[in-house]
């Protein structure tokens, strides 16, 4: 065929054959290129995302089961903004706070739990950004492919009809547009599905780690013991943060 012709001949017959397409080929192939730009953008924003968040989490987890304060994990915790063990701990924390001024069991577990779950949804949602563009890429590319390949075959007829003899010369260019169209909607779809499955993947590792750390987190809360009862006599010395039950 033309088109593999083309290829194998190099860049000036491909370039030859290119400025034989029509007009739909070419708004086609436009589309295809927009969205493969946009599709490689978002995956190796992705990739960078993510790596960055494992890093983080893997870092800040560590820091978290050898502190022995909550303050402690609460200075450094802003260091780990990508890792969503760090959102949930810093949203956990303030509700902690308000509930005991930052030392002492806590009164109540319930707006804990509620400010885990909430803290973990809203980070894996920020993970998850940009995710439905990449699936509608991967999806509709072959699709818009295949309308390029239809109409080219469609002009292939049309040459044929016209010149009135079935000639290689009179279907060729149309074919050659349906054979590019469908390329192009391959080579921008498959690169997208296979980033999406993958991102998939990671997003539901980072999910179940996430909900994990919600109940390390809550149970290190509620193994914090009780502070002791004020005492007659000299003054006590300044009061200061409880240590984790959890982790001394």
């Amino acid at each position: 065929m033309h088109s593999i012709a083309a290829l194998i001949q190099g860049p000036g017959a491909l370039m030859d054959m290119m400025s034989n397409i029509g007009a739909i080929a070419l708004f086609v192939l436009a589309l295809l290129l927009f969205s493969s730009l946009y599709s490689w953008t978002v995956i190796l924003g992705k990739m960078s995302t993510f790596r960055r968040a494992t890093r983080e989490s893997r870092n800040f987890i560590r820091s978290f089961r050898k502190a022995s304060r909550l303050q402690e994990i609460a200075a450094i915790a802003d260091n780990y903004k990508t890792s969503p063990l760090a959102q949930v701990f810093l949203e956990v924390y303030e509700t902690y706070k308000r509930q005991t001024g930052g030392s002492g069991p806590p009164r109540n577990l319930t707006p804990l739990e509620r400010s885990a779950q909430t803290a973990a949804s809203e980070s894996i949602t920020a993970l998850e950004r940009r995710m439905t563009w990449l699936a509608t890429i991967a999806a509709t590319s072959p699709f818009v492919g295949l309308f390029g390949t239809v109409m080219g075959v469609v002009d292939a007829f049309h040459g044929l009809g016209t010149a009135g003899a079935a000639t290689l010369r009179a279907v060729a260019p149309g074919i050659s547009e349906a054979l590019i169209t469908t390329a192009a909607g391959l080579f921008v779809a498959v690169p997208a599905v296979v980033a999406y499955n993958q991102f998939t993947a990671r997003i539901r590792v980072f999910a179940s780690a996430t909900d994990d750390f919600c109940r390390e987190l809550l149970n290190s809360l509620e193994e914090i013991p009780p502070r002791a009862p004020a005492q007659r006599g000299p003054a006590p010395e300044p009061a200061q943060e409880v240590e984790r039950g959890l982790y001394k």
